[in-house]
Parts: structure tokens; sequence; C-alpha cells
């Protein structure tokens, strides 16, 4: 978990996503590219492997973050409703204002993920069983509950094609003038990495937080506005990318503990490698086909899921 180590493996293993595809192209190739090479490599290829980077970055702080405020090592925003309530919002956006601009959408599915985040903590708070795992099977039951009323919806409005798109996430698509918005979400970073120290002390609990000077509530809220806004950015790109932001934070937080300012580096870069691990995976399995990243990294992350739950009490 050295630093230096996964900056190594991000940076190989970024070179290395841009020669894998259908058109064959080598690291050779880069002394003499012809046009068509270049524009494969600038409008397809950079462009996926910047989304990549960034939504393994975003959705493993996310989680990150999530489990520090609700201290519950298995809440992510796919176990809290989040990413469901994100994709309810965009399938409303669609039917009642379906000529409006991305961005009104992005805003449209924005507050109905902060809603569903603020719901799920609300539960949370009336729940007295707090095991671990009870935790988030109750934010999974509740997704699926969100999750069945936009399966009404899209097929009451015929946009089944559309919500089914959101809920497999899939790079195949990202070309140059379809990722810009994912830039979005590098503020939400930044921002986090700020209030780093403030989500930790948030995680000690209200009263513990509210003695030591801190704006408890302010700071809890912040943190699941940048989850939600994070979460909708990552769902509008490339659709919903299970586990990451689950796993991620959980491997590194037994090496590193639960100090969130120091995880927080290791978390964003073993997120972006991961996921560049499961890209490259799908696109070589069954070469020159491709299999979503959401299968791949739903494979691998439920077998790491798993192990972690068979080792909890190691780590509670």
């Amino acid at each position: 978990m050295k630093l230096r180590y996964l900056v190594i493996s991000l940076v190989i293993l970024s070179f290395t996503s841009l020669f894998i595809g259908v058109k064959d192209i080598t690291p050779l190739d880069l002394l003499d590219l012809s046009d068509d090479k270049v524009q494969i490599m600038l409008q397809s290829r950079f462009p996926r492997m910047v989304t990549i980077i960034i939504a393994g970055v975003v959705m493993s702080i996310s989680g990150l973050i999530m489990q520090q405020l609700s201290r519950n090592k298995f809440v992510s925003p796919t176990t809290a409703g989040t990413m469901d309530s994100a994709r309810l919002g965009l399938l409303l956006a669609l039917i009642i204002f379906p000529s409006a601009a991305l961005i009104e959408k992005m805003a449209f599915a924005f507050i109905f993920a902060l809603a569903g985040t603020f719901l799920f903590m609300k539960i949370l708070d009336q729940v007295k069983y707090k095991d671990t795992i009870f935790i988030p099977l109750v934010g999974l039951m509740f997704g699926n509950i969100v999750g069945s009323i936009s399966t009404f919806f899209a097929y009451k409005y015929d946009l089944i094609q559309s919500l089914n798109t959101w809920m497999n996430g899939d790079f195949s698509m990202i070309m140059s003038g379809r990722y810009e918005l994912i830039y979005v979400s590098i503020p939400l970073v930044i921002l986090a990495y700020f209030f780093a120290n403030k989500f930790t002390v948030a995680g000690m609990g209200e009263e513990f937080a509210i003695n030591l000077g801190l704006n408890y509530k302010f700071v809890v809220n912040f943190g699941l506005v940048i989850v939600a806004l994070s979460s909708t950015v990552v769902l509008l790109t490339v659709g919903t990318i299970p586990f990451i932001g689950l796993i991620v934070p959980n491997i590194v937080s037994l090496y590193l503990g639960d100090n969130l300012k120091k995880s927080l580096s290791h978390t964003a870069l073993l997120g972006a490698v991961f996921l560049l691990i499961c890209d490259i995976l799908g696109r070589i399995i069954i070469y020159p086909f491709e299999i979503p990243i959401g299968l791949v990294v739903g494979v691998i992350g439920s077998a790491i899921f798993i192990y972690l739950i068979l080792r909890r009490k190691a780590y509670e």
C-alpha cells in the first residue's frame, strides 16, 4: 500500500489502457502516428482513460466519506440508495422535461440523490440494531424500493432501455464530447481533501464532535452533498459502477486505519488502479468484444466483499 507503488501502477496501467482496442496501435506507433490513429487516440482512447481514472477516484472517495460519516464499513453510494435515487431523478427528468439540457437533468438527479442519501441517514438514526452487516442490508432494501419505482415508471413511459443503460456501467461509449461532465467531480475531490479532518472527527459521533467545537450537522450535510453530486456525475457519464466505493476504502483502512486525510490519497489511487485493471480485463477476456465494466467490477468486487465480510471481526 505504498503511495509510490500505487502511482507507478497507475502510470503503467494508464499507458497500457491506451493501446488496447480493436484498432491495433502499439507504443512504437507513437513515433509516427497516422491521422486515423491520432483521431482514435484523441477521440476515444485518451478520453476513456481519463474517465476511468476520475470515476475510480471519485467513487472510492465517495464511499470513504459515507463510511466515515455513517460509522459503518459496508456503506457506500451503491448500498445506501444514492445511485438508485439518482437514477429515479434522472428518469423523472426525462419524463417531465424531455428536452431539458444535460446540466438540468444532472441537477434533477442530484436533488433526488441527495434526498435519498439524507433519507437513508435518517433511517440509520432510527435503527437500533447497529450490526456491521445489518445497516447496508437496510440500504440495499431501500435502494431496491427506489429501483422498483424507477422500473415502474420506465415501463410505463417506455424508457426501460435508458434505465438499463444507467444501471450497467460501460466505458465503451466514452468519446470526446461525451465525457467532459466527469470533470465536474474534480473540485469535489479537492473539497473532500480540505474537509478530511472534519469528516474524521464527525465520524467519531455527534457528541464527541460537538465537544471539540465542530459544526457537526454542517460537516455531515456537506459530506453527503459531495457524495450525492459525485455519484450523479459518474452515473450520467458511465452508469452505475458497483462495489468500488465499498471495497477500496475497506482495503485501504486495513493497512492505514480510519484517519480519512491519511488514507484519502491511497484510496483515490487504489480506486483508479482497481478500475483500470477491471477495464483492461473486460477488454481482453473476449477480445475483440468487450465486457461492460459494471459486470467485471461486480464479479471481482463481490468476491472481495465476501472476503471482507468473513474477516470483519478482525478489524471491527
